[in-house]
C-alpha cells in the first residue's frame, strides 16, 4: 500500500454492524471479527475486507454509501462509537484510518440515525430529503447565453471568503446525526449563506429561504435547540454563524411577505 508505515502492527477486532435487510424491517446489531488489519487501511477499506471476508463465508455483504473516498462528495455516512464519521475531528468516514484505533478494539458502527433518513439497506440510508430541500430553493437565476467573464460582477474578498466557507458542506447529513432532534439547521443554512452573501443570490433571496425551511419541515427535521453538536461533528467546519443568518434570514423574508404562518 502507497505510503504505508513497514513498522505498523495488524490490528484484529471486534466489528458490531447495523444489519437491516430493508426499511421495512426490523434491525439488529451483529458481531463480527476481522484480522491482520492494516492501520495504515482507511475505515471503507477495513469494511472491504470484512465483506469480502462474508461473500468468500457465503454471506451477504454489508451494505454501506460510498463514493470518491477522498473526503469530498458526502457520500460515507457512518455513525462510529456514537459520532458521525467517528473520533477524529475535521475528517469523513472515507478518510478516517484505521491507526486510530487499537488492536483489539470494539467499533460499533451504525447508520444515520433520522426519521427523514430512512435506513435503504443496513449502513446506507436515503437522503434524498436534502435533494428536495435544494430543489425548493437552493439554487440562482442567469440568463442564457455565453458564459460571463469571471470578474465581470466585482464581490468583495471578505464576501467572497464567507460564502466560499458556506458552499463547503459536501451534504453529508453528519450534522443531523450528531443533532438530538435531527435539525438539519446546518446544512441549509450553509446553502442560504452562500446564496444570500452572493450577488448572484439576490433575485430568489427572500423566497428561497422560506422555500427551504417549509420543505426542510415538511421533511421531519426536528428544531434546532443552539446545542452545536452539528457544528462540532461536522467534518468540513461549517459555523453555527449560518444559522444565525438563515434566522436573520428568514425573519426578514417573513416581514417582507406579510407571512407570518
Amino acid at each position: 500500500m502507497a505510503g504505508s508505515n513497514p513498522n505498523a502492527k495488524p490490528m484484529n477486532l471486534t466489528l458490531k454492524v447495523w444489519r437491516q435487510p430493508n426499511r421495512q424491517t426490523e434491525g439488529q446489531m451483529v458481531d463480527y471479527q476481522v484480522k491482520d488489519i492494516s492501520p495504515d487501511m482507511s475505515f471503507l477499506e477495513m469494511l472491504d475486507v470484512l465483506n469480502e471476508d462474508l461473500l468468500h463465508q457465503g454471506q451477504d455483504p454489508v451494505a454501506f454509501d460510498h463514493d470518491c473516498r477522498e473526503g469530498i462528495c458526502g457520500s460515507c455516512d457512518l455513525f462510529i462509537n456514537g459520532r458521525s464519521h467517528g473520533p477524529e475531528k475535521g475528517t469523513t468516514t472515507c478518510q478516517l484510518h484505521m491507526r486510530k484505533f487499537s488492536d483489539g478494539d470494539t467499533i460499533t458502527i451504525e447508520p444515520w440515525r433520522a426519521n427523514a433518513f430512512p435506513v435503504n439497506k443496513d449502513l446506507s440510508v436515503d437522503r434524498s430529503a436534502f435533494d428536495r430541500i435544494i430543489q425548493a430553493g437552493g439554487y440562482v437565476s442567469v440568463n442564457t447565453g455565453g458564459a460571463p467573464d469571471g470578474n465581470e460582477i466585482p464581490i468583495p474578498k471578505d464576501i467572497a471568503d464567507r460564502a466560499f466557507e458556506a458552499a463547503t458542506c459536501i451534504g453529508c447529513g453528519a450534522c443531523v446525526a450528531a443533532c438530538k432532534n435531527a435539525s438539519a439547521m446546518l446544512f441549509v443554512s450553509a446553502k442560504v449563506s452562500q446564496l444570500a452573501l452572493l450577488p448572484q443570490g439576490q433575485v430568489e433571496r427572500q423566497t428561497r429561504v422560506e422555500n427551504m425551511v417549509a420543505q426542510m419541515d415538511i421533511e421531519g427535521f426536528g428544531a434546532c435547540s443552539n446545542i452545536g453538536s452539528c457544528a462540532a461533528e461536522c467534518p468540513v467546519g461549517i459555523s453555527l454563524e449560518n444559522i444565525a443568518i438563515l434566522n436573520r434570514e428568514f425573519l426578514t423574508a417573513k416581514a417582507a411577505s406579510n407571512n407570518l404562518a
